[in-house]
């Protein structure tokens, strides 16, 4: 069905084509006017049309032959690549060309090939037409399509609802994953008419599950088809839950059975986030094919402003913070979050001296619930800065200076600014980088610093440069700054570790301190133990440090035990070095 080329250059007809038009020139009794006989006769000996079919057929012999349109091999080239990656990690010893491969699929361009590649794989090219409408000649004809599921241990995997408008019982959601998602022939709005050749018309959801609860082996499904079939693609997006969910004790979930527990820190993979309060997502490395309900950040953020708006009307007597409309009646939830907001101690000398200016209500207003993640893959002689965040006296000067002791060439804390006069003995770029008071304000409002204070007169800081010469020069940058230079040091330029050093429950901070003989930091002139105010307020400093920046951290080491958190603090910079970790999803792009 080839074209053929005559000696003049020009093609024959398609032989397909030119037998239609003789056949339509010879009927004499199509019911059609001489208008549409011509349309049809010069439409198909057009150049257009013959380009077209002459295309398709070379397409088609193509594909039977295999020659330009091989089956893929797999449809998950990326996912291939993160795998390798993580097997050279693991490997003790990598040789010269396990180092090159490690480097090269890290290469933009090559993971670019390998996402064009799986979409050609997956046919995500396909165009997406709109359904045919359906002509509604006769209301009465209605289409319906019969679906068999063999009922196993495994949920169905799609909810049910009542139409507010007919009062029929239709499918709410497909699970992604689950038995009705995999069928391909259960969709969201599809009319359940009966179940098992029971019609369920005037019955309620929950009539309609005692019946699938009764059901054995084979369940047929008795189905009009939605008039629009939504045909969702699972997303790729990764994501951090910065709170813990417990679906059992979710009043409002539309189906326990459907809900998706996690802890705090969990990384979930987001499959779907059409409803707009409750998503579809699996946890990161789970094996089992169906999604589960979690709820969406807008609803999650609605609760836990609801939560704290209740938490100060208990304490208080009246609301202290401003509510958004809850338009949908969904706010409340089983488990109320505490506010934990405590004043400073401002009368106190301390030694901490590097203080930026409080704001808290500003940081009250950053609400977390989920943070978009991508994995970050280490870097020969690229090191991330260490950041060690804690309250005031928890300990993190001496892990810190223990850290820089294993190998000074290696670890390296930036040298801070100051405006004071240089004492003698002395060096410029030693002790500290001496400026003039000037030049640092200047560079203050620059916003050069990550933290800044005055002490006695003078001002001090750190400033970003540092921390980027230090990185820059193959070093590990460490930094145990003031809890809200977070808010400088925590961007895609730096791509710090954060690990909160916590101090443990009362008792037990003032019995391992007791008995150790530690030193108080809070007072520089006099070398005393802590007071039981000092252990009150480094209690108070956590909880609130854990409120306000608790979603930041990257890990937690709870200082109970000095080398035990030294320990931990080795093995986690050793992580940092050498294993892909969960960083913001903007840090990788």
């Amino acid at each position: 069905m080839t074209s053929e080329v005559m000696s003049n250059g020009k093609k024959k007809l398609d032989p397909v084509l030119t037998e239609l038009c003789f056949n339509l020139q010879k009927a004499s009794n199509l019911p059609s006017t001489n208008e549409e006989l011509t349309f049809l006769n010069e439409l198909l000996q057009s150049k257009e049309l013959n380009a077209l079919v002459n295309i398709h057929n070379k397409i088609i012999s193509n594909v039977d032959k295999k020659r330009f349109f091989p089956v893929p091999a797999l449809s998950d080239g990326m996912q291939v690549l993160a795998d390798v990656l993580e097997l050279i990690l693991q490997k003790p010893r990598r040789s010269p060309d396990c180092q090159e491969l490690f480097f090269m699929l890290q290469k933009p361009h090559l993971q670019g090939l390998l996402c064009a590649h799986d979409a050609v794989a997956q046919k995500d090219y396909y165009p997406h037409l709109p359904d045919i409408p359906v002509e509604e000649d006769d209301e009465s004809e209605l289409t319906i399509k019969i679906v068999q599921l063999v009922k196993s241990n495994e949920p169905l995997g799609a909810t049910i609802k009542t139409d507010e408008q007919t009062g029929k019982i239709v499918i709410a959601r497909v699970m992604h994953g689950g038995a009705a998602d995999r069928s391909g022939l259960i969709h969201v709005g599809d009319e359940v008419v009966e179940v098992n050749a029971i019609n369920v018309e005037g019955k309620q959801p929950n009539d309609v599950l005692e019946i699938l609860q009764n059901s054995e082996g084979t369940i047929t499904f008795k189905l009009v088809p939605a008039e629009c079939k939504m045909n969702i693609r699972e997303s790729k997006v990764r994501v951090r839950a910065h709170f813990e969910y417990d679906s059992s004790l979710d009043p409002y979930i539309p189906c326990k059975e459907a809900g998706l527990d996690f802890k705090k820190g969990d990384v979930l993979h987001i499959v779907c986030q059409d409803d707009q309060y409750w998503w579809q997502a699996r946890k990161e490395g789970d094996k089992h094919m169906r999604a589960g309900l979690i709820p969406s950040r807008a609803l999650q953020e609605k609760r836990i402003i609801h939560e704290r708006q209740a938490q100060n009307e208990d304490e208080n007597g009246q609301c202290l913070d401003p509510v958004m409309a809850d338009e949908d009646g969904l706010t409340c939830s089983p488990k109320p979050t505490r506010c934990l907001v405590v004043a400073e101690n401002k009368n106190k000398t301390k030694k901490i001296i590097y203080d930026t200016a409080e704001n808290d209500d500003f940081d009250r207003e950053l609400i977390a619930t989920y943070e978009e993640v991508a994995k970050l893959y280490p870097r020969p002689g690229v090191y991330r800065p260490i950041v060690l965040i804690g309250p005031p006296g928890v300990g993190r000067n001496e892990l810190k200076r223990r850290l820089i002791d294993t190998d000074p060439g290696k670890f390296r804390t930036p040298t801070p600014f100051t405006s004071r006069s240089m004492k003698p003995g002395e060096v410029d770029g030693k002790e500290y980088f001496f400026v003039t008071r000037e030049r640092m304000e200047a560079d203050i409002e620059k916003g050069k610093f990550i933290e800044f204070g005055e002490y006695k007169g003078n001002l001090y800081g750190t400033s970003a440069d540092s921390v980027k010469a230090i990185v820059n020069s193959g070093q590990v940058c460490i930094l145990n700054p003031h809890y809200q230079a977070l808010k400088m040091l925590r961007t895609p330029q730096l791509k710090p570790y954060i690990i909160y050093i916590s101090p443990p429950s009362l008792d037990v901070l003032k019995e391992t301190r007791v008995a150790n003989h530690a030193r108080s930091t809070f007072d520089v002139h006099n070398s005393r133990g802590f007071t039981e105010e000092e252990f009150q307020d480094m209690i108070k400093h956590s909880e609130k440090i854990e409120f306000l920046y608790e979603h930041f951290f990257d890990e937690t080491i709870v200082n109970d035990d000095l080398l035990g958190a030294f320990s931990k603090l080795l093995a986690a910079v050793n992580r940092v070095e050498n294993e892909p970790l969960w960083v913001p999803a903007s840090w990788v792009q």
